[in-house]
């Protein structure tokens, strides 16, 4: 009677534990960079067949590993069923669902994670495992978003884990989860990997940026290293292991210009849709290629347009090749980029789509109106500042600079202040100044010593009562010839329409637009958007688990940014790259950047305390965002601060759901090493900074999230997707200028005096460094076909916990409002600015939360979740 089993003597069978859990996967076999796929896809057939298949282990949530009780039991083996005949052998990336039936112990409750094991030939796309109709799982089926490039197995040093989308804090999580979820970021971490690494590798680790130069090409290719001192700062990258230079330990080796096989982290890289997007971006980025090409073809000037109708040319007529030509162009272009540089009718090469600054007007650009217009409301609408005393003073070192103060006196501008005093003026909150003569002046002497031929730049402007602004003097400044401690020497030019005085005024406003373009490439974009954000996306990845929920958070907002920025450290920003040849500070411009990252503070970067910061706006307790602005209708301001009230109140409500109190902050303990190493390796030359987020209370991971969002969305689309509408026709934003400004009683001056546009031209950037420049803008102008706009997320599973998910939405919903906002403004006949002579609407930082065509081009408008281009 002992020995018998309960059942029995109740004449009840025994209940069956062991069930079938049936669950779908779905993968794509194309890799982005693998043109020799088919062949991949035949062998992984044979490797099926052979019974080296794709295995799939779940991992309970109850039941510890015999092996290794920290850590959850696997269950059997489950295998992607049908592989040989669902696998296509395509050109393109498609995805492919399989079925796939787990044998499931009912005693190991539901499964917390799985490991993935690829024992076939090649690698390939895992983006989901769902599991569906799981006994006792309230919230349904069980999402695994997994999103990652699965390798043969033999290429790791541990398993592929990947675990479902609930989300858990470090001291919330599961018993059994805990060791798995440390071991997985000590991968990512990968602190004992040596060497270069491989595609396969998924290590995010930290580098100053020591790879621009070729030093082993000469000294003219050599380039200062980046971060690491103080008197080089600068924001870290993504550390590659590749070797040194031969003559200079301290600079790492780059590859070959048309190799893009750069290394970032596999699952960082372009998606298909968006690898073929850029591609004729990389192509046409290298010059040493195309320009002895076009140089061979151009018209009767060498490297001058002879006129603006030479320039809008570009747009109905561009250049025509002859056979020769395009026959050298195909042996050294791939194909499908060739196809995209030869545009439609094969025989034009760089063909471009006419931009929007000349689709109303031909002349209009050339308005004062709308050059100070764009201060507001163009490419560069960050930099202008409320003048606060006049005239306006220099905060550089005078012991070593001299006096750099204005020259600018209230006799220049009287006549053109609308009957205002300057004291009357600055009390009213009237005058402002576009001001790029500090951040200029200290390199000034060295570019100037290259074919550049430019000036450090003050625009004093009125605000006039129909909100818009006026234009009262350009100060031009070069440093003291007899050296920098005998300060400036300045010249001041005022508003004229007439005559050669009318012909000096648009080379002033041209001096001004072109110090404005540098450094909205070098700083408003490249440095304050892509190089601060990229050490916040090495740090999450090294410091916040998968399932961490400020991981959840920021995860959309990194897309990319890391692949485009190696991308740029390639062929843009590197030594004699596109960025050198095209952009005045030539081959100081990293320097010059890294000059201005000595002032970058995290903090300021939230968009209220910029606008205080810069005077255009003033503290308003009244208001939603705290401030007010001076000027009305400043549309990037108005516009920015509706998205960034929105990005504050969805991360406020999301981390709220999470941190019930600001000890939860504290004692997260990846939370504290995330900002920690942030800080002291990311941003380690501003480790010691006071103005740091203590990351001790709520509020603080609040403000710093909201800000890494705003930099890495809005931000950067305001500075980004207007380059082509705006500059895509150089003379309005000018890179480069190759001459000062005309003597009278020089050839020069009776030149202008003869044919100013002529000489207007020759001034400005010449034509083949144009081409180049509007072929790269255009591109980067472009939304991808693959864009995932603001408020919006490629999954719907992204979290399985629903008040976070009804807080998206919300924040979705609060988008769409912004967006009738901005439509409402534009049609507003009061709004000058928001249109301007030249009948563009600002629609910069129009969400497109609405819109999942996934047409992308040149739209002009949408705010993309991360710097993806």
């Amino acid at each position: 009677m002992v020995n018998t089993d309960i059942a029995e003597i109740l004449c009840v069978k025994p209940k069956k534990t062991t069930m079938k859990i049936e669950g779908e996967v779905v993968v794509m076999k194309k890799n982005v960079l693998d043109f020799k796929d088919v062949m991949a896809s035949l062998l992984d057939r044979v490797h099926e067949l052979l019974g080296r298949r794709v295995s799939l282990h779940l991992i309970s949530s109850l039941q510890p590993d015999p092996a290794n009780e920290k850590r959850g039991r696997l269950g059997k083996a489950a295998h992607l069923e049908n592989w040989v005949t669902k696998i296509k052998t395509s050109v393109t990336a498609e995805e492919t669902a399989f079925g796939v039936t787990f044998d499931w112990d009912e005693s190991m409750g539901p499964p917390v994670a799985f490991v993935i094991k690829n024992h076939h030939h090649s690698q390939f796309y895992l983006k989901s495992l769902t599991l569906r109709g799981f006994p006792g799982h309230e919230g349904g089926p069980i999402h695994f978003l997994c999103n990652s490039w699965i390798y043969p197995n033999h290429r790791y040093r541990s398993d592929r884990v990947f675990f479902s989308n609930k989300a858990y804090l470090p001291s919330e999580t599961p018993e059994l989860m805990k060791e798995l979820r440390e071991e997985e970021l000590m991968n990512l971490r990968g602190d004992e990997k040596d060497g270069e690494f491989k595609d396969w590798d998924r290590v995010y680790d930290y580098a100053y940026y020591n790879d621009l130069g070729a030093p082993d090409k000469g000294p003219d290719s050599s380039r200062p290293v980046l971060g690491g001192s103080t008197d080089l700062p600068y924001p870290r990258r993504c550390k590659s292991g590749r070797k040194p230079t031969k003559s200079d330990p301290k600079s790492e080796s780059r590859l070959a210009i048309l190799n893009l096989n750069m290394y970032v982290p596999r699952d960082e890289r372009f998606s298909l849709v968006k690898f073929s997007d850029v591609l004729v971006y990389a192509i046409k980025a290298v010059t040493q290629v195309l320009v002895p090409e076009i140089a061979s073809v151009c018209n009767k000037t060498i490297n001058e347009f002879d006129s603006f109708e030479d320039i809008f040319h570009l747009y109905d007529g561009s250049i025509k090749l002859d056979t020769g030509t395009i026959s050298k162009l195909r042996d050294i272009i791939p194909w499908e980029m060739f196809r995209e540089l030869i545009r439609n009718d094969g025989e034009r090469f760089l063909k471009f789509p006419l931009p929007d600054i000349l689709k109303e007007s031909r002349s209009a650009w050339r308005t004062d109106e709308e050059f100070a217009r764009e201060m507001l409301a163009g490419l560069n609408p960050l930099v202008i500042s409320r003048l606060q005393e006049f005239p306006p003073k220099s905060n550089l070192d005078s012991a070593k600079y001299g006096n750099q103060d204005s020259s600018i006196s209230e006799e220049h501008i009287e006549a053109y202040m609308n009957g205002f005093s300057v004291q009357e003026a600055l009390e009213q909150n009237k005058l402002y100044i576009l001001d790029h003569h500090d951040a200029l002046m200290p390199y000034l002497r060295r570019i100037n010593s290259t074919n550049t031929k430019t000036y450090a730049t003050r625009t004093l402007l009125l605000l006039q009562e129909d909100g818009t602004l006026k234009p009262l003097a350009i100060e031009l400044s070069l440093p003291h010839a007899q050296g920098d401690s005998r300060g400036s020497v300045s010249k001041v030019f005022t508003p004229a329409e007439k005559g050669v005085e009318g012909s000096i005024w648009q080379l002033a406003k041209a001096y001004a637009a072109v110090n404005d373009s540098g450094y909205h490439q070098l700083i408003s974009h490249w440095l304050q958007t892509h190089a601060v954000i990229e050490p916040f996306i090495i740090a999450t990845n090294r410091q916040l688990s998968v399932v961490h929920p400020i991981y959840k958070l920021l995860h959309p907002h990194f897309r990319d940014t890391m692949n485009i920025n190696a991308l740029a450290r390639h062929v843009l920003i590197n030594s004699d790259g596109v960025l050198e040849r095209t952009v005045f500070p030539g081959r100081y411009a990293m320097e010059l950047s890294s000059s201005i990252y000595k002032n970058w503070v995290f903090t300021d970067q939230a968009l209220p305390k910029d606008l205080l910061k810069r005077g255009v706006a003033v503290e308003d307790p009244n208001s939603e965002n705290g401030v007010k602005l001076l000027i009305e209708d400043y549309p990037y301001a108005v516009d920015g601060l509706e998205i960034w009230s929105a990005i504050e109140t969805w991360v406020t409500e999301y981390c709220s759901f999470y941190y019930k109190n600001d000890k939860a902050v504290r004692t997260d303990t990846e939370i504290q090493s995330w900002w920690t190493e942030l800080r002291t390796k990311g941003h380690g030359d501003k480790q010691h900074e006071p103005w740091w987020p203590s990351m001790q209370t709520r509020d603080a991971l609040i403000e710093s999230c909201t800000i890494i969002i705003w930099i890495a969305s809005a931000l950067h689309a305001a500075v980004n997707f207007g380059q082509y509408p705006y500059a895509g026709f150089l003379p309005n934003r000018p890179t480069v200028s190759r001459r000062f400004m005309p003597e009278p009683g020089t050839e020069e001056y009776a030149e202008l005096a003869e044919d100013a546009d002529v000489a207007f031209l020759k001034t400005i950037t010449p034509q083949l460094q144009t081409l180049l420049g509007i072929s790269i803008i255009e591109t980067l102008s472009m939304h991808s076909t693959d864009e995932v706009y603001l408020g919006q997320r490629d999954s719907t599973h992204w979290t399985a916990d629903d008040e976070p998910l009804e807080a998206f939405k919300r924040f979705g919903k609060e988008l769409e409002l912004i967006e009738n906002n901005i439509i409402r403004r534009n049609n507003d006949k009061r709004f000058k600015n928001r249109t301007g002579p030249v009948n563009i609407p600002y629609t910069l930082l129009y969400p497109n939360t609405t819109d999942y065509t996934r047409e992308g081009g040149i739209t002009g408008k949408g705010i993309p979740n991360s710097v993806s281009i």
